[in-house]
């Protein structure tokens, strides 16, 4: 059984940092692509940040040079590193997964890579205020 659950989400202000965690387990350990997404309200979930199995990663071009993603060296833990933050990205943050490396290969701004991921956490909010 997959199971993802985030943290570390809450309220910083204008410039601040935020490092969210996606503690995983149930998924392959070589077949696997996780990511990071956000939802502003009324709106599709956002894809934000992409990591395979093996380790690459990329981030998606409106929030790249601010989030970066990475994995654990040791744990099943995502993380989702946010600099320099605003309002615009007050929003709830997903994590999302499939036991799947080809999905990691669609374009991530694509409708096929969100709809893509199978499991999906229960989000944690952030806020961010000026």
């Amino acid at each position: 059984q997959v199971q993802l659950v985030e943290s570390g989400g809450g309220a910083v202000q204008t410039g601040g940092s935020l490092r969210l965690s996606c503690g995983f387990s149930g998924l392959p350990a070589v077949t696997y692509c996780v990511a990071w997404f956000r939802q502003f309200p009324g709106k599709e979930r956002q894809a934000l940040a992409k990591l395979r199995a093996n380790g690459q990663t990329y981030v998606a071009e409106p929030v790249q040079g601010r989030f970066t993603t990475s994995k654990d060296a040791n744990e099943n833990i995502l993380y989702l590193q946010m600099n320099d933050l605003t309002p615009d990205d007050t929003a709830q943050y997903y994590c999302a997964a499939v036991a799947s490396s080809e999905v990691c290969s669609y374009d991530i701004r694509s409708n096929t890579f969100r709809l893509g991921m199978r499991y999906w956490g229960t989000g944690t909010l952030v806020t961010i205020s000026s």
